[in-house]
């Protein structure tokens, strides 16, 4: 029983990077219809910035916030000057242009800081948490981790649904035509939304990697799980990347829990493929016809 309530705390605590970074796509998908394959190397090249700051510092709140202001200065600068040419080109130019932005992100940073592994510091304490005599599998920083990112999908839903600019960047996602006819200004909003979407990677780029370790190729498994979260929630639901992320974590901790940590990477596989044959377009959409 205790096994079992570690593996899962302990799949909710990743569950949630998984859900930041399938936030993060599903921002972008509903803008633009684009996939941004840059996502991971983005969020990489923040943490790398972050790192920096709290080195210079010794202050890991600087660090924190530097790397939030870096995701959205980059997702903004990213849309206005190599996405915008290649939105309304057939779909394959984009694909095609945000993987050559994650090989350049990449190759940039290890220009910069070299390949080597390097450690980041926790918020909090990594120390598991006990009630009593029994261990929770979890710790302070990932409390942290599971509220940071609630914090940003309610933020972001009461964005989307109570402010002036939230109404933009829904109009703008499902009648952009009109939404011009309006007077909403849709270069504006786009990049409003690629530099939220550069943030939210940030910060699964900063919570992520005290678990693992900063090197140039450091997000990209961490993409591909966000990745299966985003598909298995429906891209076009940010409550369903949420779930989608804490579904995935709960399934990949009981896996490399009870079979082996090998099986990981195969049973992620597997939930994507049976999210896809029994719903191909998500679990938590809702319809195929997109309405404001």
């Amino acid at each position: 029983m205790q096994e079992f309530l570690e593996f899962t705390l302990g799949g909710i605590a990743f569950g949630m990077i998984y859900a930041a970074i399938g936030l993060s796509l599903v921002l972008i998908w509903r803008g633009t219809r684009i996939l941004n394959y840059a996502q991971g190397g983005m969020a990489m090249f923040t943490t790398y910035v972050a790192l920096i700051v709290i080195n210079h510092t010794g202050n890991y709140w600087e660090g924190f916030g530097v790397a939030l202001a870096a995701g959205l200065v980059l997702g903004a600068v990213l849309e206005r000057t190599v996405i915008r040419p290649v939105e309304n080109k057939p779909p394959l130019n984009a694909v095609i242009v945000t993987i050559g932005v994650l090989i350049f992100l990449e190759g940039l940073a290890g220009i910069i800081y070299g390949g080597q592994f390097r450690s980041f510091p926790p918020a909090f304490s990594v120390v598991g948490l006990k009630i009593g005599g029994t261990a929770l599998g979890v710790s302070r920083a990932d409390l942290f981790t599971g509220g940071a990112v609630l914090a940003a999908a309610l933020l972001l839903a009461v964005l989307f649904r109570a402010t002036s600019v939230g109404l933009r960047l829904r109009a703008t996602a499902f009648a952009p035509n009109v939404a011009r006819l309006l007077g909403v200004r849709i270069g504006r909003v786009l990049t409003l939304g690629w530099a939220l979407a550069g943030l939210i990677g940030a910060l699964a780029g900063v919570l992520v990697t005290p678990a693992t370790f900063l090197y140039p190729n450091s997000m990209d498994s961490i993409f591909v799980l966000g990745f299966t979260a985003a598909v298995i929630g429906g891209l076009e639901s940010p409550v369903g990347a949420v779930a989608g992320g804490l579904i995935l974590g709960v399934v990949l901790s009981y896996a490399g829990g009870y079979l082996g940590s090998d099986l990981v990477s195969l049973f992620g596989l597997a939930v994507l493929a049976v999210v896809l044959m029994v719903r191909p377009s998500g679990l938590f959409s809702t319809t195929a016809t997109r309405q404001v």
